[in-house]
């Protein structure tokens, strides 16, 4: 629901940046591994309630995510960079619930669970839509120049990020917060189901 908003006032830093980074050999492959690194690290910082670090740990992801865009955009962007950006995001949003489940599995055991189940809901419904996108030749710059169709929702990767983040610093209130998410992520799932439906027609 953000990302449009807030693309006008990241994109200017984020490519000058790149274009920095692509002149020094940095390649945009690089950062996206990078960044699943850094991001999978945050796991076992969570389970051991090292709140501080697995915040920096995610917020690093994030910077470096946006970072091999900005590269690719530079250079030349590939289907085969834009496939590996986009299951590192899936999977980095995936396995943050796991490290607070491991943190406290009596309590955050299950809206953990629950969260990452609706991650596939939103996560299906983005990428189904993508696919029929490409079959009917549709194009959105909505959300800048990306390698597959992005459809909006009111669950996206700010939304995602500030959450994210609300879990390092209120981490008693994770099963508040997870519960809350996931259910704005299965309206989101809900909402592209019914608009992907009303684009290329009822079953």
């Amino acid at each position: 629901m953000l990302d449009s908003r807030l693309r006008p006032l990241i994109d200017p830093p984020l490519n000058g940046l790149g274009r920095a980074l692509a002149r020094a050999g940095v390649t945009a492959n690089g950062l996206t591994l990078a960044a699943f690194a850094l991001g999978v690290l945050a796991v076992p910082a969570l389970a051991l309630q090292w709140w501080g670090t697995a915040l920096a740990l995610i917020a690093a992801n994030r910077l470096l995510d946006g970072l091999d865009g900005a590269v690719a955009r530079a250079t030349r962007p590939t289907d085969a960079g834009g496939y590996l950006d986009i299951v590192c995001d899936f999977v980095f949003y995936a396995v943050v619930p796991v490290g607070f489940a491991l943190a406290d599995p009596s309590a955050n055991a299950l809206p953990a669970a629950v969260l990452i189940a609706s991650f596939v809901g939103t996560g299906s419904t983005f990428l189904a839509h993508a696919i029929l996108a490409e079959r009917h030749g549709l194009s959105s710059a909505a959300q800048g120049r990306k390698s597959l169709f992005y459809m909006s929702g009111l669950m996206e990767g700010s939304e995602t990020v500030a959450f994210f983040v609300a879990f390092c610093l209120w981490p008693a209130w994770f099963p508040v917060l997870a519960w809350t998410m996931a259910g704005l992520c299965a309206v989101s799932a809900l909402g592209r189901v019914l608009l992907t439906l009303r684009t290329f027609g009822t079953p």
